[in-house]
């Protein structure tokens, strides 16, 4: 994330913050982060130098005007303005994170090799919150080479119970025997 992204997401925290909006625009912003994904297309369309800012601040307000949270459109028509809304995606980082630090919510990213059912995604939340006394919002993604297990990513931590990292250990220490 760049020192910008802070800067602008954290400042429309800010605001969200005062005028007690944090919940809505986050939710709003991570739908509007989710259509940049799905329609690249747009993003370079609203980025695009030949088109005048004023037609591109016309399209923001056309899609999201009656659809977001005001101050939301308003921001991304600022990023639009000042060429920045490649930086939307840091931003909405930034707002989360922040977001996450004055509600106590932890977030975990969960890498397991198939994906998990509902009720052992629940049941690991359930584990974390313990383990952390925080509300957790849990990231799932999925990565064939783990073979079997969980590998969590939480605060600043790795739980690692993969069979990958299970059989890294036990080479490590054949090859320490070894020599």
């Amino acid at each position: 994330m760049t020192q910008t992204a802070r800067l602008y997401g954290g400042s429309l925290y800010d605001l969200a913050a005062e005028e007690q909006l944090t919940g809505t625009i986050r939710e709003q912003m991570e739908e509007i982060r989710q259509i940049f994904r799905e329609n690249p297309d747009y993003q370079k369309l609203l980025a695009e130098p030949s088109i005048p800012k004023a037609e591109r601040t016309k399209l923001i307000e056309d899609a999201f005007g009656t659809q977001a949270e005001r101050y939301l459109v308003n921001f991304l028509k600022l990023l639009c303005e000042r060429n920045l809304l490649g930086e939307y995606a840091g931003c909405c980082e930034e707002f989360t994170r922040r977001y996450n630090v004055d509600h106590h919510i932890a977030e975990a990213v969960v890498t397991s090799a198939v994906t998990l059912t509902a009720e052992q995604m629940e049941t690991l939340k359930v584990r974390l919150e313990k383990m952390t006394g925080k509300q957790v919002s849990l990231i799932q993604k999925k990565d064939p080479s783990v073979v079997a297990g969980l590998r969590v990513e939480i605060e600043g931590k790795q739980l690692d119970g993969t069979v990958q990292s299970r059989l890294s250990g036990i080479s490590k220490k054949l090859n320490e025997v070894i020599v």
